[in-house]
């Protein structure tokens, strides 16, 4: 399944006020992985910065001033999401904005029927408990220690990671290490873990084929990234083996 993990950022609550969009991210996954594919533009809004919003995620009227409208992104967003689901933290409040800002082009709203919004989830897997992208890094153990101000690209990065958890798809997808135990409900610990890693149950083919793919991504794929390898290394890798 192909899913785009999406964040912007905005002038305010609400496109009614005359409200716009000045960043969208999104990461591409496939049937779980991230593929390294991405979608990311700052976006000038056509109106002044409220100091409220500036306060969250730091982005000046000079900053902006240069970069492109909507409207001249509109189309390299929708084919990049076309065909797939849309995973947002609090859907709701991105896809006001940006159905508002298709409905300026005379573009079709994007249906709810696309987008899973991951706080209802995390509402209904955690009720009564914080459920902010915050909380649920410190919840998941999901290191969130670079995000001193909201930025959509790295927001989208790090809700691949909390997503993954809310599906269970971490300790199939991001993680090699058997767990041993449950936590008790409310508990701050979420995973207590063997210290030693579950043997690997892939043939040799397979890990050929898997060294294969994360060389043809490049040294900047993501999956570079959770296994820890340093981008410039992985580059030169990618080069040797290219064919």
């Amino acid at each position: 399944m192909r899913e785009i993990i999406l964040d912007t950022e905005t002038t305010g609550l609400d496109p009614k006020s005359g409200h716009r969009i000045v960043e969208i991210g999104g990461i591409e996954v496939l049937d779980g992985f991230p593929t390294g594919r991405s979608f990311h533009h700052y976006l000038n809004p056509e109106r002044a910065m409220p100091p409220d919003a500036f306060a969250i995620h730091g982005l000046s009227d000079g900053f902006l001033r240069d970069k492109p409208v909507f409207s001249a992104v509109a189309k390299e967003f929708l084919d990049f999401i076309e065909g797939a689901r849309l995973v947002i933290h609090n859907a709701s409040f991105d896809m006001t904005f940006i159905n508002a800002e298709l409905a300026r082009l005379s573009l079709p709203p994007i249906p709810d029927s696309q987008v899973v919004d991951t706080l209802q989830l995390a509402r209904r897997k955690h009720p009564g408990q914080s459920n902010s992208l915050d909380a649920l890094c410190q919840r998941y153990g999901v290191d969130n220690s670079r995000r001193t101000k909201h930025g959509a690209l790295m927001d989208a990065e790090i809700l691949a990671e909390v997503y993954a958890e809310l599906t269970g798809g971490r300790q199939q997808a991001f993680s090699l290490e058997r767990k041993t135990e449950k936590p008790a409900i409310g508990s701050r610990v979420v995973e207590a873990r063997s210290r030693q890693p579950a043997p690997s149950l892939l043939s040799e083919a397979e890990k050929t084929a898997h060294a294969a793919l994360v060389a043809e991504l490049g040294g900047n794929a993501l999956w570079n990234g959770y296994l820890g390898r340093d981008p410039d290394r992985a580059t030169a890798d990618a080069v040797k083996t290219a064919p």
